[in-house]
């Protein structure tokens, strides 16, 4: 269950990191700590998100909460990137993994399910391509219902 705060902190958060070329990803509040820990989690719209972009949405959002006063008590402020989804939807993320193994879930018009494994080659507006051990795969886009990327498996 959520946190009743997070809403408040990620309206608080999403200016001040739009500010930074930033976005929220999300936010947790894991008051089961002692003290708790406020977790943010933010990508970089342009790059990679590093650590100068975690420090720089720290010092911000700090003095953001600190004003705001919505946490009474003391907090660990903690702020990460997300970290790699293994589900892509984005043109960036469907060209940042270009030659990864993925898995694309499909609806064939009997209205089955498919899976079709093999190394992302791109996407374009009608279809994604996969490499099928040398042989190249094209999905039609209305028939996919997901790209997830395979994790440390090998084709």
């Amino acid at each position: 269950m959520t946190h009743p705060l997070i809403p408040q902190i990620i309206d608080l958060a999403t200016p001040v990191a739009e500010t930074l070329g930033l976005e929220v990803v999300g936010a947790v509040f894991h008051t089961n700590q002692n003290p708790p820990v406020l977790r943010v989690d933010i990508r970089n719209l342009q790059q990679d998100t590093g650590l100068a972009d975690c420090e720089r949405m720290s010092t911000a959002l700090d003095a953001e909460l600190e004003a705001a006063d919505i946490i009474p008590d003391a907090y660990v402020l903690e702020i990460s990137s997300p970290g790699i989804s293994r589900l892509l939807s984005s043109d960036r993320e469907f060209i940042t993994f270009k030659g990864f193994p993925v898995t694309a879930t499909t609806t064939e018009p009997d209205s089955r399910i498919k899976e079709l494994k093999g190394l992302l080659q791109g996407r374009d507006e009608t279809a994604v391509y996969l490499n099928q051990k040398g042989r190249q795969v094209k999905i039609p886009r209305p028939q996919i219902v997901k790209v997830e990327l395979d994790e440390g498996k090998k084709m």
